[in-house]
């Protein structure tokens, strides 16, 4: 780790700079997601000697531009992020060794963009991102998420998509099958695919039990 990389003091500028950001009132996307994605992107970091000074910024940073989900703008979210972090990084002196992989760790964590992460420290930050929209977490969030877009928990008339197509712009259940249940299975790290199979179980005894209730 570098001499001049203080963890301490850098994550206290990183929080101030979350905590000053827009997050649009938005659950999903508040403070408590950015210290979860970090805590986890930590854990994840130290197993895999991954290099923190590149972590721990693009973890913070991560969702530094918030964009809705049902903005036409969504898949260039993560770019906007690594754009806005630069900015932010250039402002306050940090090491600018660093600059490119944080940026690039930013950018590929979102599953709309769609961008391969290159580096440990890339897929670090993505699997931390990832498994926060998994488990018991990613049930509240995804409930969250479609609360405040007024979408419907479930179809009524077809809870479990047997006469149409799966389809979470119009119910929010059908994320677990549209989205979450895929995110899942594209976790690159050790740590993340054991962690993300127990969240996945979660996921599913909940729908299990939805079904009971249900009928």
């Amino acid at each position: 780790m570098i001499e001049t990389f203080d963890e301490h003091v850098w994550e206290a500028r990183f929080r101030k700079k979350i905590e000053s950001s827009d997050l649009e009132n938005d659950p999903a996307h508040d403070l408590a997601h950015f210290e979860r994605v970090v805590r986890t992107a930590r854990e994840i970091a130290a197993r895999e000697l991954a290099r923190f000074e590149v972590v721990l910024p693009a973890a913070w940073l991560h969702d530094l531009v918030n964009v809705p989900k049902n903005d036409p703008r969504r898949a260039q979210a993560s770019r906007l992020s690594a754009q806005a972090a630069l900015v932010f990084l250039r402002e306050t002196g940090y090491p600018e060794e660093f600059h490119a992989d944080i940026a690039h760790a930013i950018e590929a964590h979102s599953f709309s963009a769609e961008i391969e992460p290159l580096t440990l420290e890339a897929r670090i930050v993505q699997d931390a991102d990832r498994l926060d929209g998994l488990g018991a977490i990613g049930i509240a969030r995804c409930f969250a998420v479609g609360g405040r877009l007024g979408r419907p928990f479930y179809d009524p008339a077809d809870p479990w998509a047997k006469h149409r197509p799966w389809d979470d712009t119009v119910f929010t259940g059908d994320h677990f099958y549209v989205k979450l249940f895929k995110t899942a299975e594209t976790l690159k790290t050790e740590a993340g695919r054991a962690e993300g199979h127990r969240r996945v179980e979660v996921m599913r005894r909940f729908l299990r039990d939805l079904g009971e209730e249900l009928r």
